[in-house]
């Protein structure tokens, strides 16, 4: 026992060392040991130290883990202590700002005073009233008059909807006042009266926009813990009506109360909120008021009728011009009463706006007029400050339009004709998309991550059409690699604008490409071995000139200067005709499997070379092993030193021209002297 643990602990201090080999040990450890016994029982002892190792691993893991949780909770509690720290010199802050903000304004005269509360008074009596007359409609009700300051917001009529099944439960008319929601139901036989159903205050209750999972759309949620209620309102509009109110209630009740605090005598009339923060603060006369904001201009009393008039005559400028003044005028104005009603006003109508630039770029438009058509409600969206919105609209609107482009091509002819079309739509589109994004979207940095993303999603679109029409239909090597050198020198025009897609196009290629030459491989091969089948071994006579002259020319364009010597009397080769044709064959795939090459696919094509090179090789030396003709063995041996010292020299040094770098599997093909055949059905060689 102790000499087996001995052991472990000398194979674990071996496998721990910083310079371990693991092919000179296990080498070493073939030649030490005395047969399969001692092979066997090493494997058990690597075996059990492996397991040992990964018991160690789990053990750690789980103390790291428990480590991680006991911090992450002392970091926990850490936070809580900070976040009462903050919480306590906040409200010593606040303590010291109302202290001498009392001392400020303990100098002011009665009469400022008294006409505060005058304005007040007068503010809440119309508010009142208002209240009073819709709630006349509501049996049960009665009570809400009884708090101070209460006025009516916004009402409407909302379905309810159970919240676990979404089964249709009532209808029901919703009051939102300036600190409470009122939901009624509606008296039977009584119409435009209602029943008194609950009343919820606003600081207690939660709204949550719900997902549209059509038919049940336009829906909002609302939390009172521990229930909660869905309501449906008549269309999206209404709906985000209610959102947008039932938030900036809130947000002003909340506003009103701390400057309640602050001052008593502050009312929501005199809350002023300063696009500046450190202004919130501050409280002014409703003198100062009146003074920093003036909305008597006629152009303003005038603005949501002249909004609705451009809207209306289609003038996205005109309204984004007057959207752009008010918004100018307000910038330092602070935030009273009378803007709010201006907002109210005007905010529905910016909505509006806004949707109908939606529609204008939304693909059922027309798709006609290209980029360019889209620049009006795309610049207009951006004025409004939807950068985001504008940038996703214009890409799915050019994707939509380019996916129709290529849709209507028509396929006929020939497939090189049919992809040279292909690629002209495609990216004289996708260069035009680049140019019009470029000007609309110039100063906004964060859209060109978007466009990278959709010209990505583009490329996959035409690649789907592109293989389709290319590869589908098994075109031959020769048209898929025309084909490809069209989309390559189509896709470099793209680096004018500073976008270079090639090596995405290679990604979605590569794929095809690989099983194209992988067929053309096999389609060689099994056309050696046919002819190979039928080899007798006998020179070749082209009976005319002519003849001999085309050979000599294809020879010559395939790279062989030197086939003269190979040339006798007459119209003779001294070449067999099987050797003559693997020579051309083999140098049309590598020309034409060249025109493809990208680094994905350098050993593709390089083991599919070897592959074709061993079955005309083994078929020569098997032929030179078996012949038993003394002539017929020194023409074999002539057609070897033609494969050996000529066709594989060439087709070395075209492939490093095509690749840009040598291969030296084929170098080392070629330097071996003689070729052994393993067994005839394999291309193995030692």
């Amino acid at each position: 026992m102790a000499e087996i643990s001995g052991s472990m602990f000398r194979l674990k201090r071996q496998l721990e060392y910083s310079h371990f080999q693991a092919e000179h040990y296990v080498k070493l450890l073939s030649q030490q040991s005395d047969g399969d016994r001692d092979l066997q029982e090493h494997r058990q002892r690597i075996q059990g130290l492996a397991d040992e190792t990964a018991q160690s691993l789990k053990r750690n893991v789980y103390q790291n883990y428990r480590q991680f949780i006991e911090t992450a909770k002392e970091i926990s509690y850490l936070e809580g202590e900070m976040y009462q720290l903050s919480h306590i010199l906040t409200e010593q802050k606040g303590i010291m700002e109302s202290v001498s903000q009392t001392l400020l304004h303990s100098d002011r005269s009665e009469a400022a005073r008294e006409l505060k509360a005058a304005f007040h008074e007068e503010a809440e009596e119309g508010k009142t009233r208002n209240l009073t007359t819709l709630l006349e409609k509501v049996d049960g009700c009665q009570n809400l008059l009884e708090t101070p300051g209460r006025y009516l917001l916004y009402n409407g009529d909302l379905t309810e909807f159970d919240v676990d099944n979404m089964v249709l439960i009532q209808k029901v008319h919703t009051f939102l006042m300036n600190d409470c929601l009122l939901i009624a139901t509606s008296l039977p036989n009584r119409r435009g009266m209602y029943k008194y159903n609950a009343l919820y205050n606003l600081d207690d209750l939660a709204v949550v926009n719900v997902k549209e999972n059509p038919p049940m759309k336009n829906m909002f949620k609302i939390l009172m813990f521990p229930e909660s209620r869905i309501f449906q309102a008549e269309n999206a509009k209404i709906k985000k009506e209610w959102l947008d109110l039932l938030e900036e209630t809130k947000k002003n009740k909340i506003l009103t109360e701390k400057c309640k605090k602050e001052d008593p005598l502050c009312s929501p009339t005199m809350v002023e909120v300063s696009s500046n923060p450190s202004l919130n603060d501050k409280k002014t006369t409703i003198e100062e008021i009146e003074e920093k904001v003036n909305l008597s201009f006629e152009w303003i009393q005038e603005l949501p009728d002249n909004l609705d008039v451009c809207i209306a005559q289609r003038n996205f400028e005109g309204a984004v011009d007057l959207l752009a003044k008010l918004n100018s005028y307000l910038q330092d104005k602070p935030l009273t009463y009378s803007v709010q009603d201006l907002r109210t006003k005007v905010d529905p109508r910016l909505r509006h706006l806004t949707d109908v630039l939606v529609f204008e770029l939304s693909p059922d438009r027309s798709l006609r007029g290209g980029p360019k058509a889209t620049r009006r409600a795309v610049s207009q969206l951006v004025r409004l400050g939807q950068s985001t919105k504008a940038c996703g609209l214009f890409l799915q609107n050019r994707a939509t339009a380019v996916h129709s482009a290529i849709r209507q091509l028509r396929i006929e002819g020939a497939t090189l004709l049919y992809v040279h079309k292909l690629c002209n739509v495609f990216f004289t589109s996708l260069l035009e998309t680049a140019k019009e994004f470029e000007i609309d979207f110039s100063g906004n940095n964060g859209c060109y991550s978007a466009f990278i993303v959709w010209s990505c999603s583009a490329l996959k679109i035409f690649v789907d059409a592109f293989s389709k029409q290319v590869f589908d239909s098994k075109e031959s090597l020769s048209t898929a690699a025309e084909c490809v050198k069209v989309a390559k020198e189509h896709c470099k025009h793209l680096s004018e604008i500073g976008l270079d897609l090639t090596f995405i196009l290679h990604a979605f290629l590569v794929k095809d490409l690989k099983a194209v030459l992988q067929s053309n491989k096999d389609i060689i091969i099994e056309a050696t071995k046919h002819r190979n089948s039928e080899e007798m071994w006998r020179k070749m006579n082209l009976m005319t000139p002519e003849a001999l002259a085309k050979l000599k020319e294809e020879m010559q364009n395939c790279g062989v200067d030197n086939f003269d010597q190979y040339t006798g009397d007459d119209c003779w080769v001294n070449l067999s005709y099987t050797i003559v044709a693997f020579t051309k064959q083999i140098m049309f795939f590598l020309e034409e499997a060249l025109k493809l090459y990208f680094p994905e696919l350098h050993m593709v094509l390089l083991e599919g070379l070897i592959e074709i090179i061993l079955v005309a090789v083994q078929h020569v030396d098997y032929s030179l092993r078996c012949e038993q003709d003394f002539e017929k063995r020194g023409f074999i041996r002539q057609n070897a030193s033609f494969l050996y010292d000529t066709v594989l020299p060439v087709v070395e040094k075209r492939f490093e021209e095509g690749v840009g770098k040598p291969a030296k599997q084929l170098h080392d093909l070629r330097s071996i002297s003689r070729l052994v055949r393993v067994n005839p059905g394999t291309t193995s060689i030692v």
